[in-house]
């Protein structure tokens, strides 16, 4: 488990990173959202050492990560640009990377080089943006630390390399319990791969909660009551967050649970009745409406 508790860090008098909080569970996928400059590189440097908060600390697996060999082993960070040596091919960079972790998987790492067609004696320099992304995955997939921090990870990366890497993260957490932590500016790049996503806004978390809770905990309902009189009735005690009506139908995003509203609709006379899974925007949506934020203005898409 990896915790950030109260962290801190400023630059040249400017607040990076404002009392951040956060607690990662083991085998998940954790994203954390915000705009560019909202503190995501800062925080995640902090939670992987590199960087000590001015206040706070951060921990893994119950031990505070800076100055500490032991606990950064469990670790391997992937910046927002990757550093590969000058002139080093995939070859050089998996005989390096072998060095530093003794678990490295040197024979899954061609397998994968191939099957994402990288040559391994080409040059690195010579890789496009999205083929030094695809390589450096490739290298901290292979190291089989216990977490995986990623610093917008599919930036760079076409549709069909972000659902490939997506599938690999998920296939190490099956296999061997990865955890990962993902930073990205794009909410709906996170949209089916996250457990918990934690939402920074200028240095501070806005929002921090589990996937599964929130769309259990709001739901989006579309109906078509058989008067009006029934539309007064049937919105009645009911947690509105959304109120949408095209023509005869309504589209309604209300909080509770699924059973509830279900049968609360149910006493009610309607012509058509549906519950519609949320997008992880509309979820998020509604939960930073209620904190007096509109996220489609923190984040674009």
């Amino acid at each position: 488990m990896i915790e950030i508790k109260h962290i801190t860090k400023s630059f040249d008098g400017c607040k990076a990173v404002d009392d951040v909080s956060v607690t990662i569970k083991e085998g998940q996928v954790f994203g954390l959202i915000g705009t560019n400059g909202a503190g995501k590189s800062t925080t995640l440097r902090i939670m992987t050492g590199v960087m000590k908060p001015d206040a706070g600390e951060a921990l893994v697996d119950e031990e505070p990560i800076y100055h500490n060999v032991g606990r950064k082993e469990r670790i391997t960070f992937i910046p927002d640009e990757p550093y590969f040596f000058s002139s080093a091919t995939p070859a050089i960079m998996a005989q390096y990377y072998a060095s530093i972790y003794p678990a490295f998987e040197m024979v899954q790492f061609y397998e994968w080089l191939d099957k994402f067609g990288l040559e391994k004696t080409r040059r690195i320099a010579t890789f496009s943006k999205g083929m030094k992304k695809q390589l450096i995955m490739l290298l901290s997939i292979c190291t089989q630390t216990k977490y995986l921090i990623c610093d917008e990870t599919f930036d760079g990366l076409d549709p069909v390399m972000r659902q490939s890497v997506k599938s690999m993260i998920a296939s190490q957490m099956e296999e061997r319990g990865l955890t990962c932590v993902i930073a990205s500016h794009n909410l709906r790049e996170l949209e089916d791969i996250c457990d918990h996503v934690g939402l920074l806004h200028r240095g501070g978390v806005l929002l921090s909660k589990d996937l599964q809770d929130m769309k259990c905990n709001i739901q989006k309902v579309q109906c078509v009551f058989q008067t009006e009189t029934d539309a007064l009735i049937g919105m009645q005690n009911l947690d509105i967050v959304q109120k949408e009506k095209r023509g005869s139908l309504y589209t309604l995003t209300i909080r509770g649970k699924k059973a509830e509203i279900i049968a609360h609709f149910s006493q009610v006379s309607t012509v058509f009745f549906e519950v519609l899974p949320l997008s992880l925007e509309e979820i998020f949506i509604s939960e930073t409406e209620v904190a007096g934020y509109d996220i489609r203005k923190l984040v674009m898409g």
